[in-house]
């Protein structure tokens, strides 16, 4: 059963009208609706469609003045008459023409005397240029050899133009006498069709009128509705803090332009640490007013009163003003800390940081870390192995273990790991207890524990992702298909 558009193309294309374009002006209907119908009239054998693919050469805007005045190796070719010697050739750009000149054997060079070699026929070349000068052509109208030699001198583009061309089949043309008749396809009947028409088939006579009743086809699929939903990625950032409020931690802000002072020395990283490099550190031409720096300034070089000995050396307050991209959300957690240096503090910040990265599948020059601290009276490293163990357990990682690790500013230090089927132990972060170096300076009498989670990571390991970057793309198929039941 055919639709009133389906009907119609049939009958234009048994008309010996071939191609869309000529069909939707006859109709006067789209070229898009002469398509669709043309589709589905070849899915019923009733036609064929015949797509054909054309490749169009187009003159670029030097092929063009070329074409005009010529090819330059001919130019100079004129220009040289009997011979000219190679210093009187000042323009650089006649080295192209002069290797033309030779590659073509039009010229020769000897004792530094170009010469003609009285042997410049016309090339394939030039007549491709000519023929292309009013119009573009079919590349199936030129010569290929000349073609060829215009298109790696980047003198011509090609574009493709597809086309398609259609014809009757004998099914169909057995078709077209009984669509004489019909006037109209319709989706719906109405109860005086169903109770007076007269039925033939799939088509109904009413009013005098002959209709063809259009099937529904009760297997096919409903349309997919896509509602709106969080970035999988945010509903992951999302159960962190919330995990976080829940075991009673309060969530900090900071700025993401940071002085180097909280960034790097408030830490006790010393000014010449490589992790301050320009490779890792986005560097800005702005200084910023820092507090008063005597503690710290004391503490690098010599250690202050806590039996340290510092970083020796001289600390340079200038370095320490330098307005960096932050690298860490330790900047903003310390910084919290030396504002409130009196027990108890559960704090965390969840937040992008910056860094120099190559961008790859791991890497991203940006992206998201989950920073923690607690601040109470004696609060041991034991206590934050319990509350990493009970995080990770809460994110869903069963079997979590610690190994030894190293950071600047937190001493004893280790790196949590999870075990991921089909992948093994996977370390997510870093954790430790900030050195008296970091807290001294600051007032601070009790321990600090402290850890910091790649957020990104937890994703690409919940979502199962291979590429990093796919967080970050606005891959809308993506978006999609992943559901909100996945367990983040």
């Amino acid at each position: 059963m055919l639709s009133e558009n389906e009907a119609n193309v049939l009958r234009a294309i048994s008309e010996e009208h071939s191609d869309p374009q000529t069909i939707a002006k006859k109709l006067g209907v789209k070229v898009e609706t002469v398509r669709a119908s043309a589709d589905v009239l070849s899915e019923k054998n009733l036609i064929r469609v015949l797509k054909h693919v054309d490749e169009i050469v187009i003159l670029t805007e030097e092929g063009k003045e070329y074409a005009k005045r010529g090819l330059p190796e001919r130019s100079l070719l004129e220009s040289i008459g009997n011979g000219k010697p190679m210093a009187e050739l000042k323009d650089p750009s006649l080295k192209i023409s002069l290797g033309w000149l030779r590659k073509k054997g039009w010229a020769i060079i000897t004792g530094g005397v170009i010469k003609p070699t009285g042997i410049a026929p016309r090339g394939t070349d030039e007549e491709v240029l000519e023929q292309l000068l009013d119009n573009s052509k079919s590349s199936s109208d030129l010569d290929p050899d000349g073609l060829t030699t215009l298109k790696n001198r980047s003198l011509v583009i090609i574009e493709k133009k597809k086309s398609w061309k259609y014809e009757i089949t004998i099914q169909g043309m057995k078709l077209i006498p009984e669509l004489g008749e019909i006037t109209e396809s319709i989706a719906h009947l109405t109860p005086q069709m169903i109770k007076f028409g007269e039925w033939k088939g799939n088509n109904v006579r009413f009013d005098g009128r002959l209709y063809s009743v259009r099937p529904y086809d009760v297997a096919l699929e409903a349309e997919k509705i896509f509602p709106g939903k969080k970035h999988p990625y945010q509903r992951l950032i999302d159960k962190m803090r919330e995990i976080m409020l829940e075991m009673g931690f309060i969530e900090i802000k900071g700025e993401i332009i940071q002085s180097s002072f909280w960034n790097f020395d408030a830490l006790f990283q010393p000014q010449d640490h490589p992790a301050r490099d320009m490779q890792d550190t986005f560097y800005l031409d702005s200084e910023a007013e820092i507090p008063n720096y005597a503690k710290i300034k004391e503490m690098h070089e010599c250690g202050g009163d806590i039996g340290s000995t510092g970083w020796g050396g001289c600390w340079n307050p200038q370095i320490a003003r330098q307005e960096v991209l932050r690298t860490h959300t330790t900047a903003v957690t310390i910084k919290y800390l030396a504002d409130q240096p009196h027990p108890p503090i559960k704090a965390f910040a969840i937040d992008r940081v910056y860094r120099r990265e190559a961008i790859d599948a791991t890497h991203t020059p940006e992206f998201e870390q989950l920073e923690g601290v607690i601040m109470d009276k004696d609060v041991s490293f034991r206590h934050l192995l319990g509350v990493l163990q009970e995080f990770y357990a809460m994110m869903g990682f069963q079997e979590v273990r610690f190994r030894p690790g190293y950071f600047p500013y937190t001493e004893p230090s280790v790196e949590p790991e999870v075990f991921i089927e089909g992948l093994g132990w996977v370390e997510l972060g870093g954790a430790g207890v900030f050195r008296k170096e970091v807290t001294a300076p600051f007032g601070i009498d009790h321990p600090v524990l402290a850890w910091g989670l790649g957020v990104s990571r937890v994703a690409m390991l919940k979502l199962g992702l291979k590429d990093l970057r796919e967080l970050y793309q606005s891959d809308i198929e993506w978006l999609r298909k992943t559901p909100l039941s996945i367990n983040i």
